[in-house]
């Protein structure tokens, strides 16, 4: 497996797909899944010519189990490892969920000080801020992630099955189409990482304020969102990062879940690849 050694000694696996040559696209993949959830973006953009590269962040997916680090600071430094050691330069960012949260402080932090970063797209993406607070009305309560970290601690199995099977793709919606291999991929992905890893992940997608991230972003940034998104409702994310970012286009989705990425490909992939070649 291509893996790289961060600064701390933890071992991060990642896909390096296409010419060398070609301008880069980095995924950065959502809680608490891996850089598998990207096959359909990967597999597209692969044959768009671009070179993609996706890894798994720490704790997750084929990545070093470590007790340490599971917050935003970690997260990015482990995505500036990857981007320095493969030298990808003039890159798109792409990040989804708490990979959006992950890219955000990737390119405020590492990549647009470097010159690294040509653009970035955010996608169903967490910041700026998911916790209520008195700053942030619209934010969820302390009291649903206090839940989350119930239901994985007692049953992360279950809760996992329950999680994919529900809101996610919107599979709890009437009417909803159910894929069972989505489910079970989604599944597979959560259950191959660790548990602390993924219980001390909701506090940093939750509890991690990015409003000076975002602030910070000069490069021209994509943010879509689902307008049913029931895992990172809309109203306290994209509307509010966009109005932070300097180059910041919203596009929002009537009806779509926060998994659209994966039950809405070829809408998203067509969404995204006019913003990276516009």
């Amino acid at each position: 497996m291509a893996t790289v050694t961060t600064r701390d000694g933890t071992e991060i696996y990642y896909k390096d797909w296409g010419p060398k040559h070609a301008q880069p696209i980095m995924f950065h993949h959502g809680w608490p899944l891996s850089s598998d959830d990207w096959d359909a973006q990967m597999l597209f953009f692969v044959q768009q010519g671009y070179r993609v590269v996706a890894h798994d962040r720490r704790g997750h997916g084929r990545s070093a189990q470590v007790s340490d680090g599971h917050d935003m600071d970690h997260y990015a430094a482990d995505a500036a490892a990857v981007t320095e050691h493969l030298d990808l330069r003039n890159a798109i960012h792409i990040g989804h969920s708490t990979g959006g949260g992950e890219a955000t402080r990737y390119v405020a932090r590492h990549g647009e000080p470097s010159g690294r970063v040509a653009k970035a797209v955010l996608v169903s993406a967490v910041p700026p801020l998911m916790l209520k607070t008195d700053a942030n009305p619209e934010g969820l309560p302390i009291a649903i992630f206090d839940g989350l970290r119930k239901a994985l601690a007692e049953n992360r199995a279950q809760f996992y099955l329950d999680v994919a099977s529900g809101p996610f793709y919107g599979f709890n919606r009437p009417g909803a189409t159910i894929s069972e291999g989505t489910v079970r991929n989604w599944w597979r992905q959560g259950m191959m990482g660790s548990a602390k890893a993924h219980y001390e992940g909701i506090k940093a997608f939750s509890e991690t304020d990015q409003t000076e991230d975002l602030k910070a972003i000069g490069v021209p940034t994509l943010v879509l969102h689902g307008e049913d998104d029931q895992i990172v409702p809309i109203v306290a994310a994209a509307p509010k990062s966009v109005k932070l970012l300097r180059k910041g286009t919203l596009k929002t989705y009537p009806g779509y879940s926060h998994g659209m990425l994966t039950v809405h490909a070829a809408v998203l992939n067509a969404e995204i690849l006019a913003f990276v070649k516009g």
